[in-house]
């Protein structure tokens, strides 16, 4: 089922690449979670001196040739802050991995959920990308993101971890998908996802019984490699890059049609997809 814990991947080649991870805090009670809120603007345990959240072409992956955190520890995810604990952009630095960024949800539980994917219904990005972007992320700090497949893969290999799909559904109302395990497997065998068992509000969307409709077990698909089942190619007919199997009961990857199984069907407001490691490990 869900996976543990490589190889460094090579340097970002667009400015669209991984400018990465500005989202809002979930908390606490769970049915109180709204991460769709501005963000906070600054790099949390970073000096401002030497970063900003977001400053373009001088980000943080290029601000490492000037020698940033050189002799400073940094978290191996979101669950390791134990200091500073107010939600925002942190750096950290997955096993074998660069530093980057990403959005710490620190308010909702006593460890900390990495924001790895953040959609609203009117986003500026088409979600329409080819695997090699997918692979090393997209978007935008202050707004819609996609963390990339490549360190969702590295930050889920180093423990085991669970996962939370939150979903706002047409009316606006926050509902919640756990899963008690999730964990890619490597990019050779096309990031297929492994899911644990399902509890929440929102219903049960990636696990099924329906070979069409299922996410669970599938391999991660874009406009440029199909891997799905079906006899087309989802993500060209549907578009954005997901888990499709033939085609799809949920799809978060997608510009103004959010679907979450029958809580909405091409109309949800906003999602968002969070990991940590799973309590009982």
């Amino acid at each position: 089922m869900g996976k543990c814990g490589l190889g460094e991947p090579e340097a970002a080649r667009s400015p669209r690449l991984l400018l990465l991870t500005g989202l809002l805090a979930l908390s606490a009670p769970v049915l109180n979670l709204d991460i769709f809120k501005g963000p906070l603007h600054e790099v949390r345990n970073v000096h401002p001196k030497h970063l900003k959240a977001d400053q373009g072409e001088r980000s943080l992956r290029r601000s490492r040739a000037n020698g940033l955190g050189l002799a400073h520890v940094w978290p191996k995810d979101c669950s390791e802050i134990t200091w500073n604990r107010v939600s925002g952009v942190f750096v950290i630095q997955p096993t074998g991995l660069h530093q980057f960024e990403v959005y710490c949800d620190l308010n909702s539980t006593s460890e900390g959920w990495t924001v790895v994917q953040r959609n609203r219904h009117d986003t500026q990005i088409t979600w329409a990308e080819s695997w090699s972007t997918y692979k090393y992320g997209f978007g935008n700090v202050h707004s819609d993101y996609w963390l990339g497949t490549e360190y969702i893969y590295q930050i889920a290999k180093q423990k085991v971890y669970q996962v939370r799909f939150v979903i706002h559904d047409s009316a606006g109302n926050m509902k919640y998908a756990d899963y008690n395990l999730f964990g890619l497997e490597d990019e050779s065998n096309g990031y297929k996802l492994r899911l644990g068992s399902y509890t929440g509000t929102a219903g049960d969307a990636m696990t099924s019984n329906n070979p069409s409709a299922v996410h669970d077990n599938m391999k991660f698909s874009t406009k440029d490699l199909d891997q799905d089942t079906y006899s087309g190619s989802c993500p060209s007919s549907y578009g954005g890059g997901w888990w499709y199997s033939a085609c799809y009961s949920a799809r978060l990857n997608v510009k103004g049609a959010i679907t979450w199984g029958s809580l909405c069907s091409g109309n949800c407001k906003a999602s968002a997809i969070l990991i940590k490691p799973a309590s009982y490990c």
